[in-house]
């Protein structure tokens, strides 16, 4: 078959073998047209959403086990909040609060130690427990201070005390040695903090203040000016 002889203007005069070629490429040409303009997109989507659908399914599976375990966590989480409030009872309470101020005093009088400064602030109620800043200024020994701390430790209540901007040096120590100069004393000042729970009229009123709403008693809310 001579190519050369065919013509193209008048395909209908060609051999049958001439035809039956030029049918199947002209075939093969719409199945790759139609393939390029159609299945080659849908198989990127496919691709696509089978991404998408292996990471839902992880996170469904995710979800699924955190569902699971969503009974134990909140059982959890309840006996977590029953050990806090049974630590926070174990904290002083309003009553007990003056009472072991003076407690932390003649414990540190009782070891010997001087207190040149003990003087209580305001106190500063916060979420669920209130903190009672202490300015104080002690003189004594090394020892002393241990019986001190020993002291508070073994207090009826639980006793926190936290220490800020504290300083412990010697006491009339000489200049430029840094020695003690009156036996081995020292002298500790600074503030520290002791804290107590708050009851539950206490903390209603706390959270009532902070929503600028009137506790359940009827009186209004700290800082609150009435009509």
């Amino acid at each position: 078959m001579d190519l050369k002889s065919l013509d193209f203007n008048n395909i209908g005069s060609w051999p049958r073998e001439a035809k039956a070629v030029f049918c199947a490429i002209l075939g093969l040409l719409i199945i790759g047209l139609f393939w390029f303009l159609f299945i080659s997109d849908k198989r990127t989507e496919l691709e696509g959403l089978e991404r998408t659908e292996a990471d839902l399914r992880q996170t469904f599976e995710k979800k699924q086990g955190e569902a699971a375990n969503l009974g134990a966590l909140k059982q959890q989480l309840v006996q977590m909040e029953a050990q806090l409030q049974q630590m926070l009872r174990q904290l002083p309470s309003k009553n007990e609060m003056p009472d072991l101020i003076v407690d932390i005093s003649q414990t540190a009088l009782a070891t010997g130690i001087t207190n040149e400064l003990f003087q209580p602030g305001d106190e500063q109620p916060k979420d669920f427990y209130a903190e009672k800043p202490i300015a104080l200024r002690m003189v004594g020994t090394y020892h002393q201070f241990g019986a001190f701390m020993s002291g508070v430790a073994s207090l009826p209540r639980v006793v926190i005390m936290t220490m800020h901007d504290i300083s412990l040096k010697p006491k009339n120590a000489q200049p430029g040695n840094g020695e003690a100069g009156s036996g081995g004393l020292l002298e500790l000042s600074g503030t520290v903090k002791t804290y107590r729970y708050l009851d539950e009229e206490e903390v209603a009123k706390q959270g009532a203040a902070a929503n600028g709403q009137a506790p359940a008693n009827g009186q209004p809310a700290d800082g609150a000016k009435g009509g």
